[in-house]
């Protein structure tokens, strides 16, 4: 490697040379890579990547192509491959997106799945430390061994340091700099007007939906899919479509579980034979189910209908269909949001009160319990958190409110719903706002998102604008709308 000298090595020997610099290295927080050709961690390949510490004007595939990186992607945490929407162009042909995949060696491809996954069909290019001939059914192979802008050894080192798993300044989106130059109080104007549109846009989603079915059946398909996330939006869609059928009064939590997981094709055909109160459990839930499932045999959904990958134990959709079967039981949800509505809170007390419909059941399984086959837990664990009542708040309840206002023409009412929904706490972190953060609002810091609102806002404005647009922003319109909105934005605001 030409840049792997003796005077390299020296300098970081002495960098080393230090109780807190062997400290970090012995307690496993940097992994060290010597710079004798040792494979490097697959954690450190991809953020060479995505920071692109390589020689970029050298960069080749195995079959000979040079390759130019205009934009390296975005890194998912999500499964599939690893980074999403890059930009490359390969030889003298013009640029496209597509995804990467990082691996140590070609044979990754093979050995990992790729080939016969349909989520690598985007792949475009296999970005690998070593190797000398690709799979021949996968994509162009590009090796990084001999294109790194520094020895292995430093990388590693930096690796460690702050920012190396965050975008470069470089491939942020053409909007950060305008947005940075916005103000506290411009930028919370705009987010807030993105989240308007955002609760209007889902509260005509709603009344739509009311056309068809009614406002009640309308708000259960909403809970639904939100206790689904994003993995497993449609086939909890798909049960609340089906709840006239499987709701009926007289029934009890534990018969509805049953109906629910198995019209959700979840429950295990064997017991477990390890689990002792897993099978107690599963044996009560089968001498309801058996009876029934013939009454729905022509609309139980296959098992390979739903997600389980990248989804954290909580979220199990087995365990949200547990909770659904309690909420259910919810004598009259439509009522109960109205008094809801229609109560004077004092601020800060939305959250507690919305808390108090949408209780958190303590269920005798499901409290201790992540899935058939995990073990019993040490201690209780709450079937829904504070995270998932500001979801059904601001994606829920709130829009499906205003519609029902809107609807009637109470004003009044709307604007009770606007403020609740503009002042709501913040929510959770996820992937998409992550991402959002770093793209376009780099400049503003940490804290830019003090409400649920910026959170909603920003999202509008990726849905809006990045979705639309390629990872470099061609064509993107919102940079220049960004740069007028000191003199046109915050004048519509007042006019909204």
């Amino acid at each position: 490697m030409a840049l792997g000298n003796g005077k390299s090595k020296a300098r970081m020997s002495t960098v080393l040379d230090t109780f807190y610099a062997r400290w970090r290295l012995d307690s496993g927080v940097v992994t060290w890579m010597h710079d004798d050709g040792e494979s490097p961690p697959e954690r450190l390949l991809q953020s060479i990547w995505l920071q692109q510490r390589v020689l970029r004007d050298r960069l080749k595939t195995l079959d000979g192509r040079m390759v130019r990186v205009l934009h390296p992607g975005f890194q998912s945490l999500e499964g599939g491959p690893d980074f999403r929407g890059a930009v490359i162009q390969m030889g003298d042909t013009a640029p496209v997106s597509g995804d990467i995949e990082v691996d140590i060696r070609c044979s990754g491809w093979r050995a990992h799945g790729h080939h016969r996954n349909p989520a690598f069909r985007s792949v475009m290019l296999h970005v690998v430390w070593d190797g000398e001939t690709a799979a021949t059914e996968g994509p162009p192979v590009l090796c990084l061994r001999y294109a790194l802008d520094a020895p292995p050894g430093e990388l590693s080192l930096w690796l460690g340091a702050e920012g190396s798993s965050e975008i470069p300044a470089r491939f942020q989106g053409k909007c950060c700099a305008p947005l940075a130059q916005l103000g506290s109080a411009d930028l919370a104007d705009l987010l807030g007007q993105a989240a308007r549109v955002r609760v209007q846009s889902k509260a005509s989603q709603m009344k739509a939906r009311a056309r068809q079915v009614g406002w009640e059946q309308a708000l259960w398909e909403g809970v639904f899919r939100a206790l689904g996330y994003k993995h497993n939006v449609w086939p909890m869609q798909r049960l609340a479509e089906l709840r006239p059928r499987w709701m009926t009064p007289e029934a009890s939590v534990l018969e509805l579980q049953a109906r629910l997981l198995g019209i959700g094709g979840l429950l295990p055909m064997e017991l477990t034979r390890r689990e002792a109160k897993v099978d107690e459990y599963l044996k009560r839930v089968w001498d309801f189910w058996w009876r029934e499932r013939g009454d729905y045999s022509d609309c139980q959904l296959p098992r390979s209908f739903w997600k389980f990958h990248g989804l954290r134990p909580a979220n199990a959709p087995q365990r949200r269909l547990a909770l659904a079967a309690h909420w259910s039981r919810l004598a009259d949800l439509p009522a109960e949001l109205e008094r809801w509505c229609d109560a004077r809170l004092q601020p800060g007390q939305e959250m507690p009160s919305l808390a108090r419909v949408f209780q958190s059941p303590k269920d005798d399984f499901w409290s201790w319990h992540w899935s058939f086959r995990s073990p019993r837990l040490e201690q209780r664990r709450s079937l829904v958190g504070e995270g998932r009542i500001t979801d059904l708040a601001v994606n829920v309840v709130l829009p499906w409110l205003w519609a029902r206002a809107a609807a009637v023409g109470h004003e009044d009412t709307k604007a009770r719903i606007e403020e609740r929904y503009l002042n709501w706490p913040l929510a959770q972190d996820n992937s998409v706002l992550s991402l959002a953060r770093q793209r376009l609002l780099a400049g503003h810091g940490t804290k830019v998102l003090c409400r649920a609102s910026h959170q909603q806002g920003l999202l509008q404005i990726v849905r809006d604008f990045c979705d639309n647009s390629t990872t470099v922003c061609d064509g993107c319109k919102l940079p220049a709308l960004v740069e007028n909105w000191q003199t046109q934005g915050r004048m519509s605001a007042f006019t909204y």
